[in-house]
């Protein structure tokens, strides 16, 4: 790609050289010392935001009260509170909580948990939340995804019927290192890791986890007692259909109604987003409906298995429940790494969404302290893995909360449905339960977004569905490890084969594109002028070389069949190398004795000031020569038309320093 500034540079008709600046060569760096530079580019890599700004030149009070609202951001708005805000956030907070009491005793179900612990991880981790998270509209609770993940991955090692309370155990303390690892993240700035979970992974991930969990709940809708432990789609369908003869119709009869109606409800609420109430509340009265029917029918008496006792009161500590045995440990630590990334990639990519849409920014490395605090204070308050789940935010949002406060209603709610309305849950049929996350589940099959995938970039659509077809024939952490692996894949060739493109001159105008995108440009008689569109690392170094050796090769072949202009310059636009290291200055250096040994000229073009550096550092400058390094494309072409047409093809030294002179 050429440089926007060549046309600063204009060339006369009879090739010879003006420039307004061409006294002006590419400038070296002053030299830093080593701890200086090394201190910027580690602030540039984990303080890229620069937090601590905001400190410098402030009394030590004010340094003080600033403290306070970094790490407690509701000091920060809370004096800003006002009435208005509060009857917003009050709807909301009823809102979401009417969503999250049946959300989240049917989360705990699919995490292979008591059902009231859903109700324990929507009271304590939104009150960490509000006070210490960034996003205004984020709604704190039990995701499906990481409940999935929990049940299936302690599973493994703990069957949750023949030792449930070491299985609850289990789970409280994969809950404390999720939490651990999400605040770790945070506070060492180290963000950058949940970047690895590109949107092409996440899309495919998600649909696959979606379509899991969906397939899982055949038990529930079929009233099933016995169901395989694999979440595989080839051992899901196998366990339903070798038991045909023990499916309950009453059960099917019920889920297939209960679930249509949610659908129902989610039909009208995205035709007209002003009823999103409809959808919001659609699962807790498909709950009292559906608890009010069996009552009424005994229908638990007649194969629709139900709730049972839910315990009356609010989270008992269970601090002292937490297991570090040695054999259960490593079970644990992957777990709660494995859910607490996803868990970090769905809150933090759901709050940055709703954050965009209201034009205000959240840190998120702030986040991530926050996500692992929820889950370090949960973990000891009877609860298990909680995030910033979608479709409550999107509650959230359409409700029209205006603060974190809405998650402190929330939580009042659900503390006094766990002290007094607890009992009225025994009755709930469980077949309720699966319908209610079938419904949900099928709001993260997105589509649309893997289509799109498909016509923008056939690589990510890939990615995404390795990932999806990973999570429904293997497993989902197979899944996820091949879909970052794929992306990681990505990565390493981006940086490894770097494109190389030729450049030419576009009619009538000082600038340089690439001619296969530009059809229209016009090579350079006797110049070939390359573009590299990446830094140079020692991944790449050695591929570049011979690329760069054969589009000489191509040049000269296609100079001899058209009889052109000899080649006599090779020039290199190094607008994109951004950073360069030994290896690559090895490369230029072999390169310019290639380029020597075919008697031709290697120049540069707008090398960066890392370039530059590392070039003056290695003596490359000086072999190069000062002379032949340009700061756009459109001079390094002027300096070689003009020795082109006042000088000798094979150019000495003398001439470098004739046109030196001249310049």
């Amino acid at each position: 790609m050429g440089n926007a500034d060549d046309h600063m540079y204009p060339l006369s008709n009879d090739y010879n050289f003006h420039a307004t600046s061409a006294n002006q060569r590419v400038a070296i760096p002053p030299p830093q010392p080593f701890v200086k530079s090394l201190r910027n580019t580690l602030k540039e890599t984990f303080f890229p935001d620069d937090p601590l700004r905001q400190f410098k030149n402030q009394p030590p009070k004010k340094k003080f009260v600033l403290g306070l609202q970094y790490v407690f951001p509701i000091f920060e708005w809370g004096p800003r509170y006002t009435l208005d805000f509060f009857k917003s956030d009050l709807i909301a907070g009823i809102t979401i909580a009417s969503l999250a009491i049946p959300q989240g005793i049917s989360y705990a179900k699919l995490a292979n948990l008591p059902p009231i612990l859903g109700l324990y991880s929507s009271f304590v981790p939104p009150l960490i939340y509000a006070i210490m998270g960034s996003s205004r509209d984020l709604a704190v609770g039990t995701v499906a995804v990481g409940s999935l993940l929990t049940g299936t991955m302690l599973s493994k090692v703990v069957n949750a019927n023949e030792d449930p309370k070491l299985y609850l155990h289990l789970a409280f303390t994969a809950t404390f290192f999720a939490g651990l690892f999400e605040a770790s993240l945070g506070i060492f700035r180290l963000g950058f890791i949940v970047d690895f979970l590109s949107h092409a992974t996440i899309v495919g991930f998600m649909g696959g986890a979606a379509t899991v969990v969906c397939l899982q709940q055949l038990k529930g809708i079929l009233g099933l007692d016995h169901f395989t432990h694999e979440t595989d789609i080839i051992s899901v369908m196998t366990s339903v259909f070798t038991q045909i003869h023990q499916w309950k119709w009453e059960s099917a009869v019920l889920g297939c109604v209960f679930l249509f109606y949610l659908l129902l409800a989610r039909f009208f609420s995205k035709r007209k987003p002003k009823l999103f109430w409809i959808s919001a509340m659609a699962p807790l009265t498909s709950v009292i409906l559906g608890s009010i029917l069996v009552y009424l029918t005994h229908a638990e008496k007649h194969g629709v298995p139900v709730i049972g006792h839910l315990k009356r009161g609010i989270n008992p500590a269970s601090i002292m429940d937490l297991n570090f045995n040695s054999q259960y440990l490593p079970a644990t630590i992957k777990t709660g790494i494995v859910t607490g990334i996803i868990a970090l990639a769905e809150g933090i990519a759901v709050g940055r969404s709703f954050a965009m849409f209201k034009n205000y920014h959240i840190d998120g490395n702030k986040e991530m302290i926050a996500f692992g605090m929820m889950n370090i204070a949960g973990s000891c308050t009877s609860c298990y893995l909680t995030a910033g789940p979608f479709s409550r935010s999107a509650v959230n949002f359409n409700a029209g909360c205006k603060t974190a406060v809405s998650n402190i209603v929330m939580a009042i709610a659900v503390m006094i449905t766990l002290l007094v309305l607890t009992p009225l849950f025994h009755y709930t049929p469980l077949v309720v339960l699966s319908s209610i996350i079938i419904a949900a589940m099928l709001g993260l099959i997105d589509y649309e977004a893997a289509i799109h995938l498909w016509h923008v970039d056939k690589f990510d659509f890939l990615v995404c569905m390795s990932a999806f077809v990973g999570v429904v024939f293997a497993n989902i952490e197979i899944g996820l490890v091949l879909a970052i692996g794929l992306s990681i894949m990505r990565v390493l060739l981006f940086v490894a084969r770097p494109r190389t493109v030729v450049l030419g001159n576009i009619p009538d105008t000082k600038v340089y594109r690439n001619v296969d995108h530009y059809t229209n440009t016009n090579n350079v008689p006797g110049v070939l002028i390359l573009e590299i569109e990446a830094p140079i690392y020692f991944a790449n170094s050695s591929y570049l070389r011979e690329r760069i050796s054969r589009w000489i090769d191509d040049e000269e072949d296609r100079i001899k069949s058209s009889g052109e202009t000899s080649l006599q310059y090779v020039i290199l636009d190094m607008s994109a190398v951004g950073n360069i290291d030994t290896s690559g200055i090895s490369m230029l250096d072999e390169v310019k004795k290639v380029v020597d040994r075919r008697g031709l000229k290697l120049v540069l073009a707008n090398p960066g000031a890392e370039v530059m550096k590392k070039m003056n550092k290695s003596k490359l400058l000086e072999t190069i020569g000062h002379e032949w390094i340009f700061l756009t494309v459109g001079e390094a072409v002027g300096a070689c038309n003009y020795m082109l047409h006042t000088c000798k093809p094979k150019m000495g030294s003398g001439e470098s320093e004739k046109y030196s002179n001249n310049v």
